[in-house]
């Protein structure tokens, strides 16, 4: 299962880095508000190689697209950036789980899944939806936009309310408490159009980053 993991996973590189390019702050007590600063993401983005880890970078772009859509929960830029971080690595964003048997290309492969799907699976699959649903729209608009045009495909709207669906069923499932998703899949059902928006910007940046 992705978690809101992403700020525990930064490196001592990754200190390292903050500290060199912002002489003064205190960190880690000031790391947060210290993340917080626009002119962080400039940093990070233009910073030499060997850079900063995937984790502190899409942490930075998810936290600052969240904080323009009205979003100040920093455990949902945790949440978004993992699933950024996580669906990047190959074949991760077409399963379930990090080791499952079945890939999923598109999103009635998930649905027929999880129609026949109960207990933790259902639970598992509910959440995969949701998260493949917004990755999909959120970085790979046009993408969509191609399929739409080409082949009469759904709009990006189709996505944004199967993520809800996705997620909002998640957060009814007695798992979700259990290992501390309640909350962010609930807000996320209920924010899937400004996530689906933020996950916009981060892309945009990341497409600039890389024809630099």
């Amino acid at each position: 299962m992705i978690r809101a993991d992403t700020r525990s996973r930064f490196t001592p590189q990754d200190m390292e880095l903050l500290e060199s390019s912002f002489r003064g702050a205190s960190i880690p007590s000031g790391l947060d508000a210290l993340l917080d600063r626009r002119e962080v993401s400039a940093c990070l983005l233009s910073a030499r190689l060997p850079g900063p880890s995937p984790s502190l970078l899409f942490y930075v772009l998810v936290r600052h697209a969240l904080l323009d859509v009205g979003i100040e929960n920093p455990v949902m830029a945790d949440y978004f950036a993992a699933v950024v971080r996580e669906f990047g690595i190959r074949g991760r964003s077409t399963r379930i789980d990090d080791v499952d048997d079945q890939d999923h290309h598109y999103l009635v492969d998930i649905l027929t899944d999880l129609s026949a799907a109960s207990g933790d699976r259902q639970f598992k699959i509910s959440v995969h939806l949701g998260n493949y649903a917004l990755w999909l729209s959120g970085l790979f608009p046009e993408r969509i936009a191609a399929r739409q045009l080409r082949r009469g495909g759904p709009d990006v709207a189709y996505y944004e309310n199967l993520g809800g669906r996705g997620y909002a069923e998640a957060s009814e499932h007695h798992l979700a408490e259990r290992i501390g998703l309640e909350e962010i899949l609930r807000s996320a059902a209920e924010r899937a159009h400004e996530i689906r928006v933020a996950l916009n910007q981060v892309s945009e940046q990341l497409i600039l980053r890389r024809a630099a």
